[in-house]
């Protein structure tokens, strides 16, 4: 029987016995199989190249190689032109692409974790170093592999947002350098979107610049003409007299066989709707987009609010049924359900005062969403998108109009609203409302000297209808007309 290692006195004191070989071979086993793990962390196929299959070993490390040659390439790609991430991002077949890299990615490093234990030879271990090993080693590949999971889901959520909400349109070139959206606001109910649109707003984009206008209509506008050779001027040459402007939308649907053969599969109700604003406004409309005022309050929630001015409480409720609470005056961060009343509220109000509030939820909503609250929102924000908008914005087309959102968050954003005193709603005159959209795209562009006077805070005694903007009715509210929207609300 080999002898037994006692303790050895030194000077009067008990010294510690020497290690036994047995037990330094179970460290460096135990560092050895910790090093092969974190080789596979660092370097996915390293452990297996030294210790295992080299063939997979190999394979595994070539392909991470190319793997972060390409995430470098990309990254300083984008770095030198932050336009080509939303260029990228939306293309669905490169979605999918990645996310089939993410999804095996995840398992192909898992199993190369499971494989560098098997290579630590956990059955030579003790048990308290077996037990350590096993849970570095889950610990590890659970978090490697859920990171990537986490990402694949990201990126099928951003995939399902492009092929679900964006058309396959094609791709409009702008008018006199201009791109004129049509947004249009409206409540979904059971099978019905928006048929009545609640809102009509042409965001009219300065196609180098970014600088937009918004120029809104009035639902309740009369007697109109359409675009020249479109099938509601054909139905309608002298003029819409059935019913207004938001009344469109219905009529057409309530005559879709009209609109039969056309050359593309818009909705009647759009395309009726689209012809009779450029009837309106003179301005030829690149795309459209169909807002659900009921999906907006989830993308305010998603972004964590908006910061607004309440210049007089709002009512919550009201036209058919009770008034049961006020948003209270002051600058505050309103949730969703909150920032829809401010936009939609009309008891005790009137539709102008909406149509300013409107703009002023757009110009918020524009200058407040910042990159990093949409990344870190990301999957709230797209799904609520992807309830929200309806439009025909061809996916390709994405980037470019991110680009120029950008552009002009830097920027002021003008406004002009077809309303009373400067315009007869029930029988308005066309060449004057086409020479005001003119004048003001002129000036925003700064070809024409400014003829608009600030509206000022009305004098004490005087109280503005419920809006965010100040004014009245009778003397016109600021933010549907200004040069300044940030200004006027």
């Amino acid at each position: 029987m080999p002898p037994v290692s006692s303790p050895r006195v030194l000077d009067g004191q008990e010294a510690p016995a020497r290690t036994s070989a047995a037990d330094r071979a179970a460290r460096v086993r135990f560092r050895r199989a910790l090093s092969l793990m974190a080789m596979t962390l660092v370097a996915p196929g390293s452990a297996q190249l030294v210790a295992g299959n080299r063939r997979v070993g190999r394979l595994a490390l070539r392909v991470w190689l190319v793997v972060v040659a390409v995430t470098l390439l990309t990254g300083f790609v984008v770095l030198l032109d932050p336009s080509r991430a939303v260029s990228l991002g939306s293309e669905a077949w490169l979605l999918l692409v990645l996310r089939t890299a993410l999804l095996a990615g995840a398992v192909g490093w898992a199993v190369l974790f499971m494989d560098a234990w098997r290579l630590g030879q956990p059955l030579s271990l003790g048990l308290a170093h077996r037990r350590a090993a096993v849970g570095v080693n889950g610990v590890l590949s659970l978090s490697v592999a859920g990171a990537l999971l986490f990402g694949a889901h990201l990126v099928g959520v951003q995939r399902d947002l492009i092929v679900t909400m964006f058309g396959s349109s094609e791709v409009a070139g702008s008018a006199d350098g201009r791109f004129n959206v049509l947004l249009m606001g409206g409540d979904s109910g059971a099978g019905r979107w928006g048929l009545r649109p609640d809102s009509l707003t042409v965001a009219s984009i300065d196609a180098t610049t970014g600088r937009t206008v918004l120029v809104s209509l009035p639902r309740n506008m009369q007697d109109f003409p359409f675009a020249e050779g479109s099938v509601m001027a054909e139905q309608f040459p002298d003029g819409f007299d059935a019913d207004y402007l938001n009344g469109v939308s219905t009529w057409a649907q309530d005559h879709a066989e009209l609109f039969e053969g056309g050359e593309d599969d818009t909705d009647p109700g759009i395309e009726a709707t689209v012809s009779a604003v450029e009837g309106i406004t003179g301005l030829e409309v690149s795309y459209w987009a169909m807002v659900n005022l009921q999906g907006f309050k989830d993308l305010v929630d998603a972004v964590g609010g908006v910061t607004l001015t309440v210049r007089q409480p709002i009512p919550v409720g009201g036209l058919g049924s009770d008034v049961y609470d006020y948003i209270e005056p002051g600058t505050r961060t309103l949730t969703g359900f909150e920032t829809l009343w401010y936009a939609r509220a009309r008891e005790g109000s009137d539709d102008y005062s909406r149509m300013a509030r409107q703009k002023c939820v757009m110009n918020a909503m524009l200058q407040q969403v910042s990159p990093q609250s949409a990344l870190q929102n990301f999957e709230k924000i797209a799904q609520a998108s992807s309830e929200m908008i309806s439009t025909n914005l061809p996916a390709s087309e994405l980037d470019r109009f991110m680009g120029l959102a950008m552009k002009a968050k830097e920027q002021k954003m003008s406004t002009l609203s077809l309303v009373p005193p400067m315009i007869n709603t029930a029988d308005p005159d066309i060449d004057l409302v086409q020479r005001k959209v003119a004048a003001a795209i002129d000036k925003a562009e700064g070809t024409a000297a400014a003829t608009t006077k600030a509206k000022k805070e009305p004098a004490a005694g005087t109280q503005p209808v419920t809006g965010g903007s100040v004014g009245s009715l009778s003397e016109g509210y600021a933010a549907n007309q200004a040069g300044d929207l940030s200004n006027a609300c």
